[in-house]
C-alpha cells in the first residue's frame, strides 16, 4: 500500500523510518518540482536547507537530487542553517522556492519537509493542496540525478547563507548598543540550528552570553521536544537564576520560533512576548502598520491596536495564513501563539533570531528588565493570563468534532460564553474578552486546548471545561 503524504501547516512531517523515508522525501520533492513546472518555472533555482535532526543533511541531498533531475538548479546550504536564514536566502538567491528539511519543534523521532515560496514565506493552503496532489504515488514517476554529477555540472551549488542574513540584521537593530549594554544573556538553542548565532551577532563587547544545549544531539536531552515552552525550557530558566542573568532567550530546534524567560527565571509566555513586541514597535520605535495575528493568540493585540489606531487582522492558525496576509496588508508584525513572529522589511517568515534581537533592543532602549516590561504592558492593557494543554487522542476525530459543536455551554470556567468562532478550530468567546480554543493539530493526532482570560484564578477551570467539551476527561 502506498504511503499517503499529507501536508499540514508548512508541509509534511512524519516519523523517521516509518513514514519519513528517503523514497517518500523524494516523492515529496517530485511533487514540489511538478508544481513549479506547472507554473512554467522549470529550470529556475531552488534553495534547499536542513536542520540538525537525524540524517537531515542526507534527506536534503535526496531532495536536491530530485529537483536537479527535474531540470532545476539548486542552492544547497553548506551546513545546518536556521529556518529564517534559509527563508531569507530564497529571494536573496533569486530562487522561486525553498525546501527545508526540518520537523521544527516536533519530537525527536520525527523529521519534516517544509516548503517556501519565492518571497521565503509560507505557501497558502490552496497552493499546498496543489503540491500535495502532484506528489506521485510511487517511485516510478520520480526523476533524480546524483549529487556528485550535479555538483560537477554546477547544477547544485553549496553556499553559506549566513553573510547576507547577518548584513541585513545591521539595518534592523542597533547591534552595537546591545553589545555595549553590559547585559548577561542566557541563550537556549535547544540542541538546534540557533547555536552560536547570538554570540556571533552581538558577542565581543560588554554584554556576556552564556549558551547551553549548543551541540548537535538529535535526541534533545533534558527536554521532551525542542519547543520553547515549559517543561522543555526548565533547564534554561534555572540556568538564568544560577547565572544571575538578565534574560533567557530561547529558540526552538530550527530557530524560527522564540521564547523568553525573565531575570527571575520565570517564563514569559508566547502571548505576552507578542504583545511586548507589538508595544516595542508602536511605542518605542513609533512605527505604525497592520498587526496580523492568528485566532489563537492574544487579545492584548486588539487593545493595543485601538490605543495606537492601527488595524488588527485575525487569521487561521499557522503561518500559511499569516504570511500571505502580511504580504497583502504590508503588515508591521505578524505572529502566532506558538512563538513565531515575523516583521516588516524582512521575509514574511517566523524568525526566532530577529525576534530575540528586537526583545533585547526593547530592554536596552527602555533600560528595563523583562519583569518590569511586563508590568508596563499590563498597566496599559490589563493583566492577561494564558495556558494550553495538548492531549493525544485515539478514535474518531469527527465524533469529537460533533461533540464540540453540540456542547453549547452557557459558561466556561465560570465565565459566560458570548459566541463560537469556527474559522479554525472551535473558539468560545468569554465575557471578560478572553477565549477558549479547542483545535486539532495539523501535524499530529493531538487536541490542543488553549485559553486566555483576565482572571488568573479561572485559567485551569477554563481548560478543564475545554477538555470536557472535547470529550477528554
Amino acid at each position: 500500500m502506498t504511503y499517503k503524504i499529507k501536508f499540514g501547516t508548512d508541509g509534511w512531517r512524519a516519523r523517521i523510518a516509518e513514514g519519513y523515508t528517503f523514497d517518500n522525501v523524494r516523492r515529496c520533492a517530485q511533487g514540489f518540482a511538478n508544481y513549479f513546472i506547472e507554473l512554467g518555472k522549470a529550470g529556475e533555482a531552488i534553495v534547499v536547507g536542513y536542520d540538525k535532526r537525524f540524517q537531515s543533511e542526507y534527506f536534503a541531498q535526496a531532495a536536491a537530487e530530485v529537483m536537479v533531475g527535474n531540470g532545476f538548479r539548486v542552492f544547497l546550504t553548506d551546513g545546518a542553517t536556521p529556518t529564517p536564514v534559509i527563508s531569507f536566502s530564497v529571494p536573496q538567491m533569486g530562487a522561486v522556492g525553498g525546501i527545508n528539511i526540518t520537523a521544527s519543534h516536533n519530537p525527536p523521532v520525527d523529521n519534516g519537509f517544509k516548503v517556501r515560496d519565492e518571497n521565503g514565506g509560507a505557501i497558502p493552503p490552496v497552493e499546498l493542496k496543489k503540491i500535495e496532489a502532484l506528489i506521485p504515488d510511487n517511485m516510478e514517476n520520480v526523476k533524480s540525478s546524483s549529487a556528485e554529477e550535479a555538483l560537477e555540472k554546477g547544477l547544485i551549488t553549496y553556499f553559506d547563507a549566513k553573510e547576507a542574513y547577518m548584513e541585513s540584521l545591521k539595518t534592523k537593530v542597533d547591534l552595537q548598543a546591545i553589545r555595549d549594554a553590559g547585559l548577561k544573556i542566557v541563550v537556549e538553542p535547544m540542541w538546534g540550528n540557533g547555536a552560536g548565532w547570538f554570540e556571533e551577532i552581538i558577542g565581543g563587547g560588554k554584554t556576556e552570553i552564556v549558551e547551553i544545549h549548543n551541540t548537535r544531539n538529535p535526541l534533545f536531552p533534558e527536554m521532551k521536544r525542542p519547543e520553547p515552552i515549559p517543561p522543555n525550557i526548565d533547564v534554561g530558566l534555572q540556568t538564568t537564576v544560577d547565572e544571575n542573568a538578565d534574560v533567557l532567550l530561547i529558540m526552538d530546534g530550527d530557530a524560527d520560533r522564540c521564547g523568553m524567560g525573565n531575570e527571575k527565571g520565570v517564563f514569559i509566555n508566547q502571548l505576552q512576548v507578542y504583545a511586548l513586541l507589538a508595544y516595542y514597535f508602536l511605542e518605542i520605535r513609533k512605527e505604525r502598520g497592520t498587526i496580523v495575528k492568528t485566532l489563537s493568540t492574544t487579545s492584548m493585540l486588539n487593545i493595543l491596536g485601538k490605543m495606537y489606531d492601527v488595524p488588527v487582522v485575525e487569521t487561521g492558525v499557522g503561518f500559511k495564513y499569516v504570511a500571505p496576509k502580511m504580504m497583502e496588508t504590508k503588515a508591521m508584525i505578524g505572529g502566532e501563539e506558538s512563538g513565531g513572529y515575523a516583521f516588516r522589511g524582512h521575509v514574511p517568515e517566523r524568525d526566532g533570531i530577529l525576534g530575540g534581537l528586537y526583545f533585547l533592543d526593547l530592554m536596552v532602549r527602555t533600560g528595563k528588565k523583562p519583569s518590569e516590561l511586563l508590568d508596563i504592558l499590563f498597566e496599559k492593557v490589563g493583566a492577561h493570563f494564558y495556558d494550553r494543554i495538548d492531549t493525544r487522542f485515539v478514535g474518531d476525530k469527527q465524533e469529537k468534532i460533533d461533540r464540540i459543536l453540540s456542547a453549547n455551554p452557557e459558561t466556561v470556567g465560570g465565565l459566560k460564553v458570548t459566541g463560537l468562532d469556527t474559522t479554525d478550530g472551535y473558539k468560545f468567546g468569554l465575557e471578560d474578552g478572553g477565549w477558549l480554543l479547542i483545535r486539532f493539530s495539523g501535524t499530529e493526532p493531538v487536541i490542543r486546548v488553549y485559553c486566555e482570560t483576565k482572571h488568573e484564578e479561572s485559567v485551569q477551570a477554563i481548560l478543564k471545561d475545554g477538555l470536557h467539551i472535547a470529550g477528554i476527561e
